[in-house]
C-alpha cells in the first residue's frame, strides 16, 4: 500500500529528579550531601533513509515515546541518560508541525538527520546546591520534561521528470515505454491511483528517476479527483512534461484541457506553476498527419513552449523526446527544488513554566494550581522539612504563582490545590521562619491576624497546673502512641487549631 501522509505524536523522555542523600560512613561524621544527579532523557531525531518508499510503517506506529533518565542515587552515583531514539523516514519527507502548519524539516538526502524532540535535563542532587551559607541542603531539583508534540509526515518523491495531464492522457503508457515500471494500463478514466516511478536510461547508462502522477481534472488543488493527494510528488520534479491527449476523448479541447491542469497547477503552488515544462501531445497514431501538425503548431503559438508529438503506443518520437529532456535536465540545478524550512523552536521547548489557575469554588475561597513545573516539584519536596518547603514556596514565588493567586481573589487562610493534597493559602506577602516552621507544619496555620495560633510555642499548662515543655517529639508520641511515658496526659486536648493541613 503506498502511503504519503500520515500525522504522529511524539514525547522525548524526561529527566531523572536529583536525590537528596547524606554520606553516611563509619568515622565521617559528617559527611555532607551525597545526593547523585539525575539522568538526561532520550531526544527524539528524524533520520532519512534510501530503504523506505513510503509512510506504511507509520500507519501502525503513530507515537514514538523516548526512554527516561534515571533518578540519582545516593553515595554521588549519578542516574545514567537514556539512549537517544533515531526515528527512520523515507528520503523525501517533509516534516510539519501539526499546531503551526509550518514546515520544520525537507529529508531531500539519505543520512540527513533532524531533531524533533530534545530530552529533559537531569536533575541536580542537593551537593549541588550546597554553599558555605548553606552546608546540609535538603533539597534536590525534578528532571526537566520531554517535548511533547504532534507532526505531519508528507512523502513527497525524489524524481527529476514528473508527467503531468488529465486522465487517460498517456502517462503510463508513456512510463511503461521509457523504462522499466510496469503501471496499470486501461481504457478509462483514473487508472492510475498511486504514483509510479522508473528510471528512463541515458546511452552512458545512468538514468533519470521519471514520476507517473495520477490524471488531474479541474478543482484538482481543492481536493477534486485524486490529483490534488498526489500534486505534492511532482513538486521536487526539475521539469515537468505535460502531456495532452490530441483527441481530447474527454469531449473537451486539446487547449481547454492544458489550460485546466495549468490554472491547478497556479492554485496549488506558484513555484510548481513556474517550474520549466515541455507540452508533449499524445496520440498522434490516432490523427491525420496533417492536423496533428496543425495542433502542434496552435500549441507553439499559444504557449511559446517546446511542443513535441508523440505516440507511446506505435513508438513515434519518442527517442527525440528523451533526448530534449535529457538535454533541459543537464542544465537544471539539482537542487533547484526548496522548501522554506522554519526554524523548530518547539523542538528544544522543555521549559514547562506556564500554569493555570482555576477557581474551584469561588464562595468558599478553594484554589487548584495546574502546571507540569509545580508538579514536578511537588512530587520530589518533603513537606515536613523546612529547607526543602522553602524551596518550593520560593520557585512557586518566582513564577509568579502566588501573584496569580491574589489575582483571582484567593485571600489569607483559602485551600489551594496543588496535585491531590491541599494546603491553607498563608499569602504571597508571608514569610515564614524556620522556628515557625516546626510549631505550624505539625499544629496549623497562621490565624487570620497572620500570627501564630493560640496556645501553640508557649509552654503547655499540664492537669495539676504544672508548667510542661513538649517538644515536637514528645507530641507525636503523645499522639499516636498509647503506650507513650506520656499516657498519663492522654485525656489532655491539643492546641487550639491543630489540623492536618500544611502550608506550602
Amino acid at each position: 500500500m503506498f502511503l504519503d501522509e500520515v500525522r504522529i505524536k511524539i514525547t522525548s523522555g524526561a529527566g531523572g529528579n536529583g536525590c537528596v542523600s547524606w554520606r553516611k560512613e563509619k568515622y565521617v561524621p559528617y559527611g555532607g550531601p551525597a545526593g547523585g544527579d539525575g539522568g538526561r532523557g532520550a531526544s527524539i531525531y528524524f533520520e532519512a533513509t534510501e530503504n523506505m518508499q513510503t509512510l506504511l510503517d507509520f500507519r501502525y506506529n503513530q507515537k514514538f515515546e523516548g526512554d527516561h533518565g534515571q533518578k540519582g542515587q545516593g553515595k554521588n552515583c549519578h542516574g545514567r541518560g537514556a539512549d537517544d531514539m533515531i526515528v527512520y523516514v523515507p528520503v523525501g519527507t517533509v516534516v510539519k508541525d501539526a499546531e503551526l502548519n509550518t514546515v520544520i524539516a525537507d529529508f531531500s538526502a539519505a543520512g540527513q538527520r533532524a531533531l524533533m524532540g530534545q530530552g529533559g535535563r537531569g536533575g541536580r542532587g542537593n551537593p549541588r546546591f550546597a554553599n558555605s551559607n548553606n552546608k546540609a541542603p535538603h533539597y534536590a531539583e525534578p528532571g526537566e520534561p520531554g517535548v511533547e508534540r504532534e507532526l505531519i509526515l508528507e512523502l513527497k518523491l525524489l524524481a527529476d521528470i514528473g508527467l503531468l495531464g488529465m486522465p487517460n492522457a498517456g502517462k503510463s503508457t508513456l512510463i511503461s515505454v521509457v523504462s522499466s515500471a510496469k503501471p496499470k494500463i486501461a481504457n478509462y478514466p483514473f487508472t492510475t491511483i498511486v504514483p509510479n516511478l522508473g528510471v528512463m536510461r541515458r546511452d552512458t547508462g545512468d538514468g533519470v528517476v521519471i514520476a507517473d502522477i495520477p490524471g488531474l481534472i479541474e478543482g484538482a488543488s481543492e481536493g477534486i479527483g485524486l490529483g490534488h493527494a498526489f500534486l505534492r510528488h511532482v513538486e521536487r520534479c526539475r521539469l515537468l512534461l505535460h502531456l495532452v491527449d490530441a483527441t481530447a476523448g474527454d469531449g473537451g479541447t486539446p487547449w481547454g484541457n492544458y489550460e485546466t491542469i495549468r490554472h491547478e497547477l497556479m492554485y496549488y503552488s506558484e513555484p510548481l506553476a513556474e517550474r520549466e515544462e515541455i507540452i508533449v501531445l499524445t496520440k498522434s497514431d490516432a490523427m491525420l498527419d496533417d492536423e496533428f501538425a496543425e495542433l502542434i503548431k496552435e500549441f507553439k503559438v499559444k504557449s511559446d513552449k517546446t511542443v513535441l508529438g508523440i505516440s507511446a503506443v506505435a513508438r513515434v518520437g519518442l527517442e527525440e523526446l528523451k533526448a530534449i529532456a535529457l538535454e533541459r535536465l543537464d542544465t537544471i540545478p539539482r537542487d533547484l527544488v526548496r522548501f522554506d524550512v522554519m526554524p523548530d523552536e518547539k523542538a528544544t521547548a522543555n521549559d514547562d513554566s506556564h500554569f493555570d489557575i482555576e477557581v474551584v469554588d469561588d464562595e468558599e475561597g478553594v484554589f487548584r494550581i495546574h502546571g507540569g513545573k509545580i508538579l514536578r516539584w511537588w512530587e520530589i519536596t518533603n513537606m515536613e522539612n523546612f529547607q526543602a518547603l522553602s524551596r518550593f514556596w520560593n520557585v512557586m514565588k518566582s513564577m509568579g504563582v502566588f501573584n496569580a493567586l491574589d489575582a483571582h481573589g484567593a485571600k489569607r487562610g483559602d485551600t489551594i490545590i496543588i496535585g491531590p493534597e491541599m494546603y491553607e493559602y498563608a499569602g504571597s506577602d508571608a514569610e515564614i521562619t524556620e522556628a515557625d516552621f516546626d510549631d505550624y507544619s505539625k499544629f496549623g496555620n497562621l490565624n487570620e491576624d497572620g500570627d501564630l495560633p493560640k496556645g501553640i510555642g508557649d509552654d503547655d499548662i499540664g492537669k495539676d497546673g504544672k508548667v510542661m515543655e513538649l517538644s515536637l517529639d514528645d507530641w507525636e508520641d503523645l499522639l499516636d502512641n498509647d503506650d507513650s511515658d506520656l499516657s498519663d496526659w492522654d485525656e489532655q486536648e491539643a492546641p487550639e487549631g491543630v489540623t492536618n493541613i500544611s502550608t506550602p
